[in-house]
């Protein structure tokens, strides 16, 4: 039964430790959104990139992709925020912390069985925990690389939030 009960305290403690981790990362994108200036959401670092916008639109569309994906919660975003027509620093700022609010809200719902739960994702079987903890990857990856779009702007990126 002590094993039974273990089990459940760190499935508690995941689901507690990923809530507090997507709002960490939630503040953490937000202190970028605010850093980089309007008129920069449209800059292109080359040619052949997203925009800061379109990176940011990025995240959040795969923030609903993860987090509808594990939770079996349909995502209430139709097409793709990245590629979609206003990319203003108001519309993207508003979408992509949605975007954080529908993760957190999906982790909230989720029982802690259903963290061990198989889903297809990506054409692979995996757990429900790890597709959450990919997506958390995802964003931290694509929010580092904003570093250098507000670098080449002029402007220092926000302080790391490791805790």
């Amino acid at each position: 039964m002590g094993l039974l009960w273990a089990g459940l305290a760190f499935a508690q403690e995941t689901k507690q430790q990923q809530i507090a981790n997507w709002e960490r990362a939630k503040t953490y994108t937000m202190e970028y959104l605010e850093a980089m200036p309007e008129a920069a959401y449209a800059m292109k670092p080359t040619p052949d990139i997203r925009s800061f916008a379109q990176q940011m639109g990025h995240i959040a569309d795969a923030n609903y992709a993860f987090a509808s994906a594990a939770s079996g919660i349909e995502s209430p975003m139709k097409g793709s925020i990245e590629k979609g027509d206003d990319l203003s620093k108001a519309t993207i700022t508003e979408a992509v912390m949605n975007s954080y609010d529908f993760v957190i809200s999906a982790i909230e719902g989720m029982a802690d069985s259903d963290f061990d739960e198989s889903i297809k994702f990506f054409g692979m079987d995996v757990k429900s925990g790890l597709a959450l903890e990919k997506g958390f990857e995802h964003q931290t990856h694509h929010r580092g690389q904003c570093t250098i779009y507000l670098r080449l702007n002029g402007v220092t990126p926000p302080e790391e939030k490791l805790f």
